[in-house]
């Protein structure tokens, strides 16, 4: 991994860090080498705000963290300009899981993820709510909230939040309508440690109207009296490789997918959310030259006033 940005890259840092009072705008970061080391990375390409798995994203289990693990990650981002950071769970976490055995271990591997993350003293955990796998959604819901009021339980006084995104509606997931994360919500004991990831290739997919002014208005004004927007926390900045109401969750470069540039215009520059994370999820190679031209895409719409 190159941590280094080229030399084209160089304008584009200086930019964002000045940027740094006006928008938080980042990207997941790799972990190779420690969770400390996204830093780094993160600093390189002008990332303001970050996100990282705190583990492997295809294991249950990690080793637990030991004391230099915290050190390192707290000095790195004591010396960054980084912050806030929140952790995405990993992938085979299902808190709505037929299987008791896969239940058993998806509520404790999402406990451990809020240990690691409160360790870390990061802002919180994304987590996708959950596949209801035939159930049917009333049932998921009522799981997913039992779940989660068992592992807060496991964790009481615990600051680092439970993030839960909305979701494409792929499958039996649940989330894609924001009325499924206000039934969580309204069925779990410790609400004021849930809040909300909001997804723009999710939105797209799952058939919100994000794609004209007005549709995005009606979304935010539904976000908002479903949800609450003070308690989204962040948003997570795709472009779609698939239709509006696919229902099928593939990130694509912003600016290279199937929205056009209208709801990235209206992100940019909707003052309701100009202090929430924005984080970019797409894939990039070692130099991450992606993430700085999708950075760079998406601060050159500030101050637009239409699609170009």
């Amino acid at each position: 991994m190159m941590f280094c940005p080229s030399i084209a890259c160089i304008p584009m840092v200086s930019y964002l860090q000045g940027m740094s009072n006006r928008i938080l705008l980042g990207s997941h970061m790799s972990i190779t080498g420690g969770v400390h080391t996204a830093f780094r990375r993160g600093m390189a390409i002008g990332c303001t705000t970050m996100q990282v798995f705190t583990k492997n994203s295809n294991k249950w289990e990690a080793k637990p963290l030991s004391a230099e693990n915290i050190e390192n990650y707290k000095s790195a981002g004591a010396n960054a300009t980084i912050d806030p950071v929140v952790s995405h769970a990993v992938y085979l976490i299902n808190l709505c899981a037929l299987n008791q055995a896969v239940l058993n271990r998806s509520r404790a591997a999402f406990e451990d993820e809020l240990r690691r993350s409160e360790a870390f003293g990061m802002l919180g955990v994304v987590v996708h709510p959950g596949a209801h796998m035939g159930a049917g959604e009333p049932a998921g819901i009522m799981r997913i909230a039992e779940s989660l009021n068992l592992v807060h339980a496991g964790t009481p006084g615990f600051r680092t939040l439970t993030i839960l995104e909305t979701t494409a509606g792929q499958g039996s997931s649940i989330g894609y309508r924001f009325e499924h994360l206000r039934a969580i919500l309204d069925l779990v004991e410790y609400s004021e440690r849930i809040a909300f990831c909001i997804d723009t290739c999710h939105l797209f997919a799952a058939g919100y109207p994000i794609r004209t002014e007005e549709g995005w208005e009606d979304t935010v004004h539904e976000l908002d009296t479903i949800l609450g927007l003070d308690r989204v926390v962040a948003v997570h900045v795709n472009d779609s490789k698939k239709e509006a109401g696919s229902r099928v969750d593939r990130h694509e470069h912003i600016g290279k997918g199937l929205m056009g540039t209208t709801p990235f215009r209206l992100l940019m520059n909707d003052l309701r959310f100009s202090r929430i994370p924005k984080i970019l999820e797409t894939e990039k190679s070692d130099d991450m030259h992606e993430d700085v031209e999708n950075m760079e895409y998406l601060l050159g719409l500030i101050g637009s006033q239409r699609e170009g």
